[in-house]
């Protein structure tokens, strides 16, 4: 079954979240329509490779074309071709743009399905659901479009204020016209008195749009201190928390919307005022309201201008190298990253030429950090209009790259007390804002960032990213890993297992993120609230173990990402099960029942043990020695199960591996998986890669303890198995206990 097709037999809680993904970027007709085809292409490579991504969007729009001119509802295919045009429009001068989005999608899709198989989201990401509620934001929707109303109102009494205020100028011109003679006449009175009706009439109107505007403007402040603002500050936790694989970031354009109709309402109310002055300058008396009411006024608004315009300034991408587009806020020094930025405020009248200046570092406590950058390229660019975007300002910098400071003698800076992917740092945006005759200076800047040098450092950086982003909202504290907070274990387990939704598209179950507690927690497993310290999850060695947790656990989701994709997607790998639990599942099952786990004793190995009986009733449990990458590279894993042979004492050799636990016959589980077998018409003999475990006597084994290398086949041996069947030997492995 397709994903798409199993996106749309979701629950409506997870359906609700799919409405998210898709928009005028990558409408969902497209993705109806196309669905196979979609899936089909790697958009994850060509996110980072612009002649792909290139193809792919040709391709697409072909695809696309052929779809639309097979469908026969005339609107639907009018639709299509708006689509297509649009898309065009978008995406033809930066195709990797439309990969991004297009992986994004689908990533989340794969998130959303695993989240569904695990019957249960955790309480991070159920708190995160809460925080986007729908009747939230029709809440703020409805207290927008109020306000909005209410200040269009103001204008249209501002007008009739302006028309009254002309009757009464003129009649008040045109009795001082008269004679001197005809002023103590009866007529003469009756316009006076008319006169200062109007003149009563017309302060009434100024002190009631006054009031009118201290309460739409005591309004403003309200609705950007109690809503606006956290809505803000929740969509930048947000960000934070999809930066470390969590659910899709959505809601700026919500957030842009709601900025800009706020900026728009009081920029009016600006203009209203001003008017207010205008007509004071032609028309005031004694307890005139507009002078006394309207400096105060003016500079609450100026006030709730400036905040809105400095807070609308945000990092809308977090810096990241576009070879790990999944691991954001880790900088290499000498290879290029991106970031961009976006002023959530859309005002017709703003200065476009708006310059945008990066800076590394800025204004950092001497002696914070022992390294010291600075940013190699081009740091200065000028915000554009984003087409896609409903016409925002944003500028992307996509060439950014940094380096290291050398000191005068030549050496680096001082060591300090944290390691190099514990230093944090950051990146700061400043631009100039220049509107209706407003200086607003904006700085923003990114999250904390990990430097690294070299990319055996990316594992510890990642761990440092994932740590600070789970664990504080604070945008820029570098002192972060001087005294770490530790983590509970519930949310942290609900990231970990975001890490293998994100990187190998399906997450871990309860069975297996408890089977991971015990690898961390030890006697304190089954303890849900219980706080893990940084150091035990990512510094201190596991006991009796050359290396930390985390680094155990993020070279498993290198494996199954480069070599047993396929297999884990089926949920065919067992994976984090100790030795003793391993057995007491195995002990009561079929001879030749296996299960699938991953090596407690090295690095990136996932290994097969398979269960015996004897004939006295022995039970005997063979594992074979963990495959690692340099082993996968040779033959595909579902291969390497289904052509595994054991020589047992010269015995013809023989497959053990027969049920997949607890039951599943062999081929039924990974016959879809396996390559297909060499074409008998090929001129040459055909030959196969069979992997091969030898079995000696007990007297002659090597202790299982302590684990090495196959002696060689002996020549009897070499004999036999070539009267049996032509091979090539992939690796000669022999069964062991970890």
């Amino acid at each position: 079954m397709s994903q798409w097709k199993q996106i749309q037999q979701l629950e409506i809680r997870l359906l609700e979240h799919v409405d998210y993904l898709y928009d005028d970027n990558f409408p969902m007709d497209i993705r109806q329509g196309l669905a196979g085809w979609i899936e089909s292409q790697d958009w994850d490579s060509a996110v980072n490779d612009e002649s792909m991504a290139s193809v792919l969007f040709t391709n697409l729009l072909s695809q696309l074309e052929k779809v639309r001119s097979q469908e026969q509802n005339f609107l639907q295919r009018h639709n299509m071709k708006i689509i297509q045009q649009q898309l065009q429009r978008k995406y033809t001068t930066n195709p990797t743009s439309m990969a991004r989005v297009i992986s994004t999608c689908l990533r989340e899709e794969r998130r959303l399905l695993s989240s569904a198989c695990t019957q249960e989201q955790g309480a991070l990401e159920k708190s995160l659901q809460n925080s986007v509620a729908f009747e939230r934001q029709k809440n703020m929707d409805n207290r927008v479009g109020i306000i909005r109303g209410s200040v269009q109102l103001m204008d249209q009494v501002v007008k009739c204020i302006e028309d009254m205020q002309d009757d009464f100028d003129f009649c008040y011109k045109t009795l001082q016209s008269r004679e001197s003679s005809d002023r103590t006449s009866e007529t003469m009175k009756q316009e006076v008195t008319r006169l200062q009706e109007m003149l009563n009439r017309l302060d009434f109107k100024r002190k009631e749009i006054l009031s009118k505007m201290d309460v739409v403007i005591k309004e403003i402040n309200d609705l950007m201190s109690s809503q606006l603002s956290p809505e803000l500050q929740d969509w930048k936790r947000r960000q934070q928390i999809a930066a470390i694989g969590g659910p899709v970031l959505t809601g700026l354009e919500q957030l842009q919307s709601w900025f800009t109709v706020t900026a728009q309402s009081l920029f009016q109310i600006k203009r209203q005022l001003d008017k207010l002055g205008e007509l004071v300058v032609k028309v005031t008396y004694e307890s005139d309201p507009i002078p006394l009411q309207k400096p105060q006024l003016e500079e609450r608004v100026k006030y709730l201008i400036y905040h809105l315009i400095k807070s609308s300034f945000v990092v809308e991408k977090q810096p990241c190298m576009p070879t790990h587009p999944q691991k954001p806020l880790i900088i290499k020094t000498g290879v290029q990253f991106t970031t961009k930025v976006r002023l959530l405020v859309k005002l017709p009248e703003v200065d476009y030429q708006l310059k945008v200046k990066t800076t590394f570092d800025k204004d950092l406590p001497p002696g914070r950090v022992s390294r010291q950058f600075f940013i190699l390229t081009n740091n200065t660019k000028v915000m554009d209009i984003e087409d896609y975007s409903n016409g925002c300002l944003s500028v992307e910098f996509r060439h950014l790259q940094l380096k290291e400071k050398k000191y005068i003698n030549g050496t680096k800076g001082n060591e300090g007390l944290l390691s190099v992917t514990e230093e944090l740092h950051s990146l700061s945006f400043e631009a100039c804002f220049t509107v209706q005759g407003l200086t607003i200076d904006l700085e923003t800047c990114s999250l904390p960032l990990v430097v690294i040098s070299n990319v055996s450092q990316l594992p510890g950086g990642w761990a440092s990213v994932m740590w600070y982003n789970l664990l504080t909202d604070e945008p820029r504290n570098l002192a972060f890993f001087g005294n770490p907070p530790r983590a509970g274990w519930t949310q942290l387990s609900e990231v970990l297992s975001w890490q293998f939704s994100t990187f190998a598209g399906r997450g871990l179950n309860k069975e297996q993120l408890a089977m991971l507690g015990e690898k961390l927690l030890g006697q304190h497993a089954s303890c849900s609230d219980y706080q893990v310290s940084w150091s035990k999850f990512a510094k201190e060695n596991i006991p009796g173990k050359p290396f930390s947790f985390w680094m155990w656990l993020d070279s498993i989701l290198e494996l199954i990402k480069k070599h047993l994709l396929p297999v884990w997607n089926e949920n065919y790998i067992m994976g984090f099960v100790s030795k003793e639990m391993e057995r007491v599942l195995l002990k009561a099952r079929e001879p030749g029942t296996f299960l699938l786990r991953f090596s407690e004793s090295h690095l990136g190995g996932i290994t097969f043990t398979w269960v015996e009986h004897g004939e006295n009733g022995d039970v005997k449990f063979n594992s074979v020695e963990p495959y690692t990458k340099n082993r996968l590279s040779a033959l595909p894993f579902a291969d390497i199960i289904r052509d595994y042979k054991v020589i047992t004492d010269g015995v013809v050799p023989e497959n053990p591996l027969k049920f997949l636990y607890p039951d599943i016959p062999k081929d039924e589980a990974f016959g879809r998986l396996y390559n297909s077998q060499p074409s008998k018409v090929h001129p040459y003999i055909p030959s196969t890669l069979i992997p091969i475990s030898e079995m000696r006597s007990s007297a002659s084994s090597t202790p299982r303890s302590c684990p090495s290398p196959e002696p060689p086949m002996t020549p009897g041996e070499f004999d036999m198995l070539s009267e049996n069947l032509c091979f090539d030997i992939d690796t000669m492995s022999s069964p062991y206990s970890e």
